[in-house]
């Protein structure tokens, strides 16, 4: 009993790691997070302590009724970086290319 208990705790310790390892553009350089976007097409980057949100490249990645909003986060080395875009069903009033009415692909 004892050795199933140790082996459960140590599973979920590993599991818990795990979840928490993102890549965190406060720690790379500008060119170092928008790469990591391009190579992936789609990632979920941490942007500040407990803040993390997810960057694609294109439409490829969105949702139809979504939006290709552009963002910039901060790096080690930039107050603000370009890293890719988000998909948003909201614009905010301003205009963006939607990734499934008008059938825009992404840039």
């Amino acid at each position: 009993m004892r050795l199933f208990t140790i082996i459960v705790l140590a599973t979920l310790g590993a599991a818990l790691a795990h979840a928490q390892s993102r890549p965190n553009t406060l720690r790379m350089t500008c060119g170092q997070a928008s790469n990591l976007v391009q190579s992936r097409g789609s990632i979920v980057l941490g942007t500040g302590p407990d803040v993390y949100d997810r960057f694609v490249t294109s439409c490829n990645f969105c949702f139809n009724f979504q939006y290709l909003i552009p963002t910039w986060v901060q790096t080690a080395d930039s107050a603000q970086c370009f890293v890719g875009y988000r998909c948003d069903s909201q614009t905010s009033g301003r205009f963006y290319p939607s990734c499934g009415v008008t059938e825009y692909r992404g840039p």
